[in-house]
């Protein structure tokens, strides 16, 4: 086989020209090193097109580069992705999180043509029972997530006679589903753009070595590595060159089930006035959003704190509002120029998050991930806006309601998969003036069936709750014997 095939540690040097230095000569002389770039060699051999193996190789290598900051960093600590030095942490500096009330108005709506929008489209429904992408969930009047970002975008495009693409960043578990479902807008007034992230192999967390064996192994053996591959899969697949040589200046990035993240025009001109080349969008945090990733302070410098980074004596701490009022709606602002430039130069240095699995056979396994906010240290000029908690919905939030807080719902296990869900609830209820619910047990909802205040339903093992037709619930406790108690 080609020594070329090979993922060299030499080949990373370009990138790794920055702030924190990799002795990479330790890492890569490793046992385990060692052992993953022939494992690695072994797959990449196993594809026979030339064109398939050079892009495949192209992905190995990236994943290679991953592992051997995960091997470093995890000879230096125990605990390689949790923060050290806890105290260093602070809340975020006024200037570097703006509130969206301070910014600008728009000056020229001809700006929109320098804006591509990119959906994060690689989830998978698994966790509600679905087998396909989530973004193709139907959730009103028939239309799914990516129906109603079509809609969204066709009308800022013909509204303002502008050209906005659609981008769609697709995993290899949902490329297909979503190459089908996208056919049906061939007509319409949008250019639609789909690629691949990156599918790197799972690591058996014994051995350190690659579950797959052949690139075309079952895909329970691969992963998509999470939404900070965004940045290497942009500049892979020809997306970001391609979106230059368009004239495209910005991009604004968000995930496909998240429908109050519309193009902004404020945040836009905020960007362009501001000379800025990363903003996140974050909001004020609730309940609901504890575990959520937050900006900080870290020595003067911005950055991104995800939970799985936080020393367990500090996650208490973490999830407070009192030091940490905020959360990373995963709404973010990029400068397609900027990016271009920190991806040949220092390249992306983002913390490693380790997501911990079980294999089908019952072995442990690691999936090495990042989260694309993390892209934040990189960049001139980047900081948070402190947006509305509307640019923060699954779906909007109805006009008639007296307050501009969501509901805190919480629905137990026996809701969790959609077909389940859809058989309990005859209909959705009626929530307009609902503060909280909480739902556990076997419970049953029936038809126009209205909440308010604060509603709690409990049913207790072997039993059975149903809540008739047309039943209004304000401020109760609902238990498995059927009374209803005063809250």
């Amino acid at each position: 086989m080609s020594s070329s095939l090979m993922p060299r540690a030499d080949s990373f040097n370009a990138r790794v020209r920055g702030t924190s230095h990799i002795d990479f000569k330790t890492a890569t002389t490793g046992v385990a090193a060692k052992a993953m770039r022939n494992e690695i060699s072994h797959l990449v051999a196993t594809v026979d097109d030339p064109s398939t193996k050079k892009a495949f190789d192209t992905e190995m290598q990236s994943f290679f580069y991953l592992f051997t900051r995960y091997l470093a960093e995890r000879a230096k600590s125990q605990d390689l992705h949790v923060i050290q030095e806890w105290d260093r942490i602070k809340s975020p500096a006024e200037d570097q999180v703006v509130p969206y009330a301070n910014l600008p108005a728009p000056k020229d709506n001809k700006n929109l043509n320098k804006l591509a929008v990119l959906k994060v489209n690689g989830g998978l429904g698994t966790s509600m029972g679905m087998t396909g992408a989530k973004s193709a969930l139907e959730v009103k009047d028939d239309m799914t997530f990516l129906d109603l970002t079509v809609r969204q975008i066709e009308h800022l495009n013909t509204t303002n006679r502008v050209d906005v693409p659609l981008i769609l960043m697709t995993s290899f578990n949902t490329h297909e589903d979503t190459l089908r479902i996208i056919k049906k807008y061939a007509n319409q007034q949008l250019r639609i753009t789909t690629f691949n992230q990156s599918r790197y192999p799972r690591i058996y967390k014994e051995s350190l070595l690659p579950c797959p064996k052949r690139a075309d192994d079952d895909k329970k053996n691969w992963y998509p590595p999470g939404h900070g591959d965004l940045f290497n899969a942009l500049l892979h697949s020809g997306v970001l060159d391609q979106l230059l040589a368009e004239g495209k200046e910005y991009l604004f990035v968000s995930n496909s089930d998240n429908l109050g993240a519309v193009v902004d025009e404020h945040i836009l001109q905020h960007m362009i006035d501001r000379q800025a080349e990363f903003l996140m969008e974050v909001t004020d945090k609730t309940k609901a959003d504890v575990k959520g990733g937050t900006l900080i302070d870290y020595e003067g410098s911005i950055r991104l704190l995800e939970i799985a980074q936080v020393p367990s004596e500090h996650v208490e701490d973490f999830k407070s509002v009192r030091k940490f009022k905020i959360f990373n709606t995963n709404n973010l602002w990029i400068n397609l120029k900027a990016l271009k430039r920190v991806m040949e130069t220092e390249g992306m240095e983002l913390e490693i998050i380790i997501n911990p699995k079980m294999n089908d056979d019952g072995q442990a396994v690691i999936q090495l991930e990042t989260a694309a906010g993390a892209a934040i240290k990189h960049f001139k000029n980047a900081h948070g806006i402190n947006v509305p908690r509307k640019r923060f919905l699954p779906l909007v939030i109805n006009e008639q309601r007296m307050f501009e807080t969501t509901p805190v719902i919480k629905l137990g296990d026996h809701f969790k998969k959609i077909q389940q869900f859809q058989k309990r609830f005859k209909k959705i209820p009626k929530i307009i003036e609902l503060d909280h619910l909480t739902v556990t047990g076997d419970v049953y909802f029936g038809r126009n069936v209205t909440l308010r205040g604060t509603v709690i339903v409990v049913a207790n093992e072997g039993q059975r709750i149903d809540i008739p037709d047309g039943c209004i619930l304000e401020n109760r406790l609902l238990s498995g014997n059927l009374n209803m108690i005063e809250l």
